[in-house]
C-alpha cells in the first residue's frame, strides 16, 4: 500500500508539473501575440535615412514566422530575423527609396555560408547603381564579414579592433578512435572513390583522394574570394595572397597600410560622417531604419498579372516524409513541386536546393516530380550555400541549373553504413544475443554481429544500384553519357567553379537570375512570385518540437562553437538506409 501511495502521488506532482508547462507556454504565447502586435510592425523611412545593416545572426533562405521573436522563449529567436528572401527584396527596394540616402554596412561576424554571402554582396553591388553610397564599419572582421565589406565605398575599423585575414580553412572529425575504444565497428559499403563520407569512421585522417577534392574545390572558391576583393579594393590578387599566406595583416594599421581598410574610425566618428553624407546636421539625431524593420513604400504600378513563378524551397538535410522548415521531407517538397505544377496560373517554378543530402529514397521521390513537371512547365534550379549529393539529385532534371562561384556541390555517390556492436554489448555492457530465424538472411543487418561475406555482396550490389541509378538520372537530366558522369562522378565534391566547367550547372548566379531564366523560358514579361511549400505553424511547431528547440538551446549554450561536432554526431547515429549525401558537414572558415 504504501508503495501504491508512492506512485500516486508521484503521477500527480507529475501531472501537476506538466500543467504548470503549457500554462505557462499558454500565457507566453498569449503575451508574445499581444506584444508583436504592436512592435513587429515595420517602419516607413523618413526623408535622409540610413540603412542599418547588420545581419548578426544565421541567414536562413525564408525569413521565420515568429510570434515568439520579442519574448525570447528558450529555443526561438528572441528578436526580429530575416530570411536571405527578405534581406534581397529590402536592398532591392531600398536602391530605389528615395528616402534611404545610403547604407551603413555595421557587420562582425556573419553566420552564414559563402554562397550566401555572395548573394547579398552582390545584391550590395546592385544597390550601389543607383549612386548612393555604402560605408561599412567594424570592431572585428571576420573573412565572411571583411568578404562583404569589402565592396563599400569606405570600410573603416575600431581603431583597437581585429581582422581577420589568413586564408580559408576546412576540417574534419574523425570518430574512429572513439569507436575502438568502443569496440565499436563501422562495416562500410559505398560506391564512389571520393565518397568520403565514411572516412570519419573507419580513419584518423583524411585519404588522398579526399585531400585532393577538398584542396580543389577549397583552391577554387579561395580563388574566387580573392579576385571578388582585389576588383573591389583595387588590391592585385597576388598581394592579397601574399597578405593572407604572410600572416602580413594582425591589426589594425597593418590593414590600413595595406589599403585593406580606408581608415580608422571609433563608431561615433562614423555616426558623424553618415550624417554628413545623409545631410543631417551634426547636432542632429541620424535617421536610420534596420534593414528588419525597414518597410519600403508600395509601389504604384505593381502587377496585376495572373501570372505566377513559384519559389519553391528545398532547404535541409533530406528525408522520407513531411520534413519541417529545416529540413527536406519527401512529401513535403514533392507535393509542393505537384501543386505548383497543377497550379495553371504558375507557369515556371524555381527550386532553391540547399542541402547536403540524405536519403537516396527520399532524394528520387522528389526527382520523379521534378521530372513530371519538367514535361509541363519550365523548372529552373537556384543553388545556395550547398547542393550536392542527394541535393543535386533533386537538381538534376532541372532545365537548367544555377549555382555561385561558391556553391558546393556535385558529391555524386552513394554509401551506407551499418555498425557491428557485437564487441560493445558483450565487454563494455555484459549484453548478448541469441535468436532464430527462418531464413538465412532473415537478419540481415543486425547491430549485433559482423556482417557475413554473403550478406556484405547483397548489401554493395544495392548500393551499386543506386549509384547506377543516380548516375543514369543526372546524365539523362544533364545530357551526357553515364560513363562521363561517373567520372566527375565518384562521390567527388566541386564548388560552382568547377561545375560550371565539368557541366553539371548551366551558368553562375544568383536567385534573380535563375528567376529571370524561368520568366524568359516561360516567356513572362509581367508575374508574381509564390513561394512552396507553406511555412509551418509556429504555435503548432512550439508544442510538437518544444523538447528538441529547449534540448537544443542548452546544447548550444553549454558546447558554444563546438556544437558542430556534437550534430555531427548525432547524425551518424541517426544514419539508416542507402545514403547521398556529401562527405561531411562542411564548414569553410
Amino acid at each position: 500500500m504504501k508503495e501504491f501511495f508512492k506512485f500516486v502521488f508521484a503521477s500527480m506532482i507529475g501531472f501537476i508539473l506538466s500543467f504548470f508547462v503549457v500554462f505557462v507556454l499558454l500565457i507566453a504565447i498569449v503575451v508574445s501575440i499581444v506584444s508583436s502586435a504592436g512592435s513587429d510592425e515595420k517602419v516607413s523611412p523618413a526623408s535622409n535615412s540610413i540603412l542599418h545593416v547588420r545581419l548578426d545572426y544565421p541567414i536562413k533562405e525564408r525569413t521565420d514566422i515568429n510570434p515568439f521573436a520579442e519574448l525570447g522563449l528558450m529555443g526561438f529567436e528572441s528578436k526580429k530575423t530575416l530570411g536571405l528572401n527578405e534581406i534581397l527584396e529590402n536592398l532591392a527596394e531600398a536602391k530605389k527609396d528615395d528616402h534611404i540616402k545610403g547604407i551603413f554596412l555595421d557587420v562582425s561576424s556573419l553566420s552564414a555560408g559563402f554562397a550566401t554571402i555572395e548573394e547579398v554582396r552582390n545584391a550590395l553591388i546592385d544597390f550601389k547603381k543607383s549612386g548612393k553610397f555604402i560605408l561599412a564599419y567594424s570592431e572585428v572582421y571576420t573573412q565572411g564579414a571583411y568578404y562583404l565589406a569589402s565592396i563599400a565605398d569606405k570600410v573603416y575599423m575600431n581603431p583597437e579592433g581585429m581582422i581577420d585575414f589568413r586564408g580559408l580553412s576546412t576540417e574534419l572529425m574523425f570518430f574512429k578512435g572513439s569507436l575502438e575504444k568502443l569496440e565499436i565497428e563501422a562495416q562500410i559499403i559505398k560506391v564512389g572513390t571520393y565518397k568520403s563520407a565514411v572516412e570519419p569512421f573507419i580513419l584518423d585522417k583524411m585519404s588522398e583522394p579526399n585531400r585532393k577534392q577538398v584542396n580543389s574545390f577549397l583552391g577554387s572558391m579561395y580563388d574566387h574570394f580573392l579576385i571578388e576583393i582585389s576588383r573591389s579594393r583595387k588590391i592585385s590578387k597576388s598581394t592579397l595572397y601574399s597578405l593572407a599566406d604572410s600572416s602580413k595583416v594582425r591589426n589594425p594599421n597593418d590593414a590600413l597600410v595595406y589599403k585593406m581598410i580606408d581608415g580608422l574610425k571609433y563608431k561615433d566618428e562614423v555616426i558623424d560622417e553618415l550624417k554628413s553624407k545623409s545631410g543631417i546636421e551634426k547636432n542632429k539625431e541620424l535617421k536610420s531604419v534596420s534593414i528588419e524593420e525597414y518597410a519600403p513604400a508600395p509601389e504604384e504600378n505593381s502587377s496585376g498579372s495572373s501570372n505566377r513563378i513559384a519559389i519553391v524551397y528545398a532547404n535541409g538535410e533530406i528525408i522520407s516524409g513531411e520534413g519541417n522548415d529545416e529540413s527536406i521531407g519527401s512529401d513535403r517538397i514533392s507535393r509542393a513541386i505537384r501543386k505548383a505544377r497543377l497550379d495553371k496560373k504558375v507557369k515556371a517554378i524555381v527550386l532553391r536546393v540547399n542541402s547536403p543530402g540524405g536519403s537516396a529514397l527520399a532524394s528520387d521521390v522528389i526527382w520523379r516530380e521534378m521530372v513530371l513537371t519538367k514535361k509541363v512547365k519550365p523548372v529552373i534550379v537556384s543553388m545556395g550555400d550547398v547542393a550536392a549529393s542527394g541535393g543535386y539529385y533533386i537538381a538534376c532534371a532541372a532545365d537548367s541549373i544555377f549555382a555561385q562561384p561558391n556553391t558546393i556541390t556535385g558529391s555524386i555517390g552513394v554509401f551506407g553504413i551499418i555498425p557491428n556492436m557485437q564487441k560493445f554489448f558483450k565487454n563494455k555492457l555484459g549484453i548478448t544475443f541469441d535468436g532464430v530465424k527462418t531464413g538465412r538472411y532473415a537478419d540481415i543487418g543486425s547491430i549485433n554481429r559482423p556482417l557475413t561475406d554473403a550478406e556484405r555482396m547483397i548489401i554493395q550490389q544495392e548500393v551499386n544500384k543506386v549509384y547506377s541509378t543516380f548516375t543514369q538520372k543526372v546524365a539523362d537530366g544533364r545530357k551526357k553519357s553515364q560513363s562521363y558522369v561517373d567520372s566527375i562522378g565518384q562521390g567527388r565534391v566541386w564548388s560552382g567553379t568547377e561545375a560550371l566547367q565539368n557541366g553539371l550547372v548551366d551558368r553562375l548566379g544568383n536567385i534573380d537570375d535563375a528567376i529571370a531564366s524561368a520568366a524568359k523560358k516561360a516567356k513572362l514579361k509581367d508575374f508574381k512570385i509564390v513561394s512552396y511549400p507553406d511555412q509551418l505553424d509556429p504555435i503548432k511547431s512550439l508544442f510538437e518540437n518544444s523538447g528538441d528547440k529547449i534540448k537544443t538551446y542548452f546544447m548550444k549554450r553549454e558546447l558554444g562553437d563546438q556544437f558542430i561536432y556534437y550534430e555531427q554526431m548525432q547524425h551518424a547515429v541517426n544514419l539508416s538506409g542507402v545514403q547521398a549525401r556529401i562527405p561531411y558537414n562542411i564548414q569553410v572558415k
